[in-house]
């Protein structure tokens, strides 16, 4: 009778340990199956970060297993960084991109995956096609647009009647210098600018050379063609722009102002323009003003970066950004689901009513309903030619050079021959 209490007794405790190991294996098995997307961005407006959390946690819910963790770095911060992180353990599984030649940078050094095969079909077809080409390198697709951005004036009409100017007698780059000079013989700051982040100033030549040259001049200078960046068209736009830099536009001290610090300055009314993105500037000129408060929204205009008498660049090509995300190269599928989630037409087109920013689904910019953000967008649509930004378009390396020269050119350090020519030859280094 004590033996076969004892075996009985035996008998549980093993089956307890057989159904503890079971539980055990189910734990570990469960653990297993979580999977943590790293997603990193630059985003600084709260209203976007709101949105894509919202998106995030739909897509947790469709989806159990599997969490996205957002991770942000400011902008300056991520460029620096990102070429180490991307090397690192902790390498981001989706990560901002710009596209151009910064994309085609990272593609090359194999920090990306492939995923043509994952975007053909379903995904490929909802997308705008101009956009979701920039994620295309070398017959293959690295990642997906999200957004796509116009740079453009805003301007406060409060301080343009005060000084009698009509932003809509603003069309060529004469018209403007003049109306420049006349908002700041009213005793105010005509334009904003961060030249402390540079980037900012190169929207300048840029477009003037946009404006001088047309799309032919970017593509044959890209090519090798002639004196390349060095050549006439650029030289022209260096010209002009010192001509607005000579009227000393800017507010004081621009040289160490950063982009938010810009955008706060535009805020407070201590400048009557700026020269900035669509969609996040109504918001973060806000946010970023002393007083919260910012310019309201009637008070808030836009117009186009004014032609060139003589140019060849027609008024309805653009410059911005089409902006969206690459998948790194060690990321688990679910970077990719998600990454499909956030762009289809559905969260688009939530993300269009929200008027946060341009989408690139198919259809989905008929969602906007902001003025200023829904002229924006039809004036991409009516686009001809959409130049990426040239410090991210022409690689890594060549952007910082044309990012400090023009804004050495700004300053009076350089003559628009040697700026032109040192982006020539920084372009020819990496040739």
């Amino acid at each position: 009778m004590h033996m076969s209490k004892l075996g009985r007794g035996l008998r549980l405790a093993a089956r307890c340990v057989a159904g503890t190991a079971v539980i055990s294996g189910l734990a570990l098995s469960s653990a297993a199956a979580q999977t943590k997307v790293r997603w990193l961005h630059v985003e600084q407006n709260p209203l976007v970060v709101e949105y894509w959390k919202e998106v995030a946690q739909d897509f947790e819910k469709a989806n159990p297993g599997t969490t996205i963790e957002m991770q942000f770095l400011e902008n300056e911060s991520f460029k620096a960084k990102l070429p180490t992180l991307l090397q690192s353990a902790d390498a981001p599984h989706l990560f901002y991109s710009w596209a151009g030649g910064v994309m085609r940078a990272q593609v090359d050094a194999g920090a990306v995956k492939d995923i043509t095969k994952e975007m053909s079909g379903e995904w490929m077809d909802g997308l705008n096609p101009s956009a979701a080409k920039a994620f295309n390198h070398k017959g293959k697709f690295w990642g997906a647009p999200e957004r796509m951005t116009r740079i453009e004036f805003f301007y406060n009409k409060a301080l343009f009647r005060k000084a009698g100017v009509d932003a809509g007698q603003i069309r060529t780059w004469n018209d403007f210098l003049k109306a420049v000079e006349t908002i700041k013989k009213a005793g105010i700051t005509p334009i904003a600018v961060g030249g402390g982040e540079k980037w900012p100033v190169h929207f300048y030549w840029v477009y003037l050379a946009i404006r001088q040259g047309g799309q032919a001049a970017f593509q044959e200078a890209t090519s090798g063609k002639g004196d390349g960046f060095a050549g006439p068209t650029f030289v022209k736009a260096g010209q002009l722009f010192k001509q607005l830099a000579d009227l000393e536009p800017f507010q004081p001290g621009w040289q160490g102002t950063m982009w938010p610090a810009t955008l706060g300055a535009f805020g407070d009314g201590r400048a009557a323009m700026v020269l900035s993105f669509s969609g996040t500037t109504p918001v973060l000129q806000r946010r970023n003003s002393a007083s919260g408060q910012g310019i309201p929204d009637e008070e808030l205009g836009t117009f186009s970066f004014p032609v060139v008498e003589g140019g060849k660049g027609l008024p309805t090509d653009t410059m911005g950004g089409i902006n969206g995300w690459l998948v790194g190269r060690n990321a688990p599928k679910e970077a990719v689901d998600f990454l499909r989630f956030l762009t289809r037409a559905e969260n688009q087109r939530k993300m269009g009513a929200r008027n946060l920013y341009i989408p690139i689904a198919k259809g989905a910019d008929a969602a906007i309903t902001s003025p200023l953000l829904k002229a924006s967008a039809e004036g991409l649509a009516a686009s001809t030619y959409h130049q990426n930004f040239y410090d991210q378009d022409l690689g890594p390396a060549v952007g910082r050079v044309v990012n400090d020269t023009t804004t050495d050119l700004a300053a009076g350090h350089l003559t628009p021959e040697q700026a032109a020519r040192a982006i020539q030859d920084a372009w020819e280094l990496e040739r």
